[in-house]
């Protein structure tokens, strides 16, 4: 990838930021986020790893009224050609038992937020009949599981969604990649006990970058073997599935 217009919603993100310096050489980064600051360090980062231009704008997902204001401003100055979205939270399982509260702050930034943005760019990249989008699922997302079954239920509807998008998008000359990673060990995941076939941000992001650089590609998961387990996944008891940890 040399000369395009790569543009990260939620940069700040470790896989995020993993990403932009994989990105940056040759091209023009754009860093969109909520802290400021912290885009700010990475836009250092970033220029020195070669980037053409970098441009740092305030992005909070939650407001998707603001999510077509936002890519009007940066497409003023050209188009997109990659654009990824990376923003998520865990949320408080426990929490949002009692409190529906934490459940609709889950579930609107895990799947509202993100079918906005990625209709928004579509729609764009639709009339121009080219550019790549990325989206990321989860394994979660697989097979809904009684510890985390909120942030998995977002995901589950978020990977249906995308699902379809895809399909909508084929022939179009535009590109859904989803990414589909287990267990990332981070800061989302401090604290927790890792889960087999656990990877790392720099793991997910290069393989992020890799399915990008090749246009076949539109379903990653990571690890690899995730694609199997999510198989028999369906087919396991639910009496048994029940008791599955996180």
């Amino acid at each position: 990838m040399q000369g395009q217009k790569v543009a990260i919603f939620g940069a700040t993100s470790e896989i995020g930021g993993e990403i932009a310096l994989r990105l940056a050489s040759g091209n023009h980064m754009v860093l969109a986020g909520r802290r400021m600051e912290a885009l700010e360090l990475l836009a250092a980062k970033v220029r020195q790893a070669g980037a053409t231009g970098v441009d740092t704008l305030f992005f909070d997902a939650t407001d998707c009224p603001s999510h077509g204001v936002l890519l009007e401003t940066i497409e003023s100055t050209g188009a997109i050609d990659v654009a990824l979205a990376m923003f998520g939270v865990l949320g408080d399982q426990q929490r949002a038992e009692e409190d529906s509260d934490e459940v609709e702050k889950i579930i609107h930034t895990d799947f509202t937020a993100q079918a906005v943005l990625l209709t928004e760019l579509s729609s764009r990249m639709k009339k121009r009949g080219r550019g790549t989008i990325v989206a990321y699922s989860s394994i979660a997302g697989a097979r809904v599981r009684r510890p985390n079954y909120v942030y998995g239920s977002a995901k589950a509807g978020l990977d249906g969604f995308c699902q379809g998008m895809q399909d909508a998008l084929r022939g179009t000359g535009v590109r859904l990649l989803v990414v589909r990673p287990g267990f990332v060990i981070g800061r989302m995941t401090e604290g927790m006990d890792p889960a087999p076939m656990s990877s790392t941000p720099d793991v997910v992001a290069q393989a992020t970058v890799d399915a990008i650089a090749d246009s076949s590609q539109w379903d990653v998961w990571i690890p690899r073997k995730l694609k199997a387990l999510a198989a028999i996944m369906p087919a396991v008891p639910r009496a048994i599935w029940r008791r599955a940890p996180r």
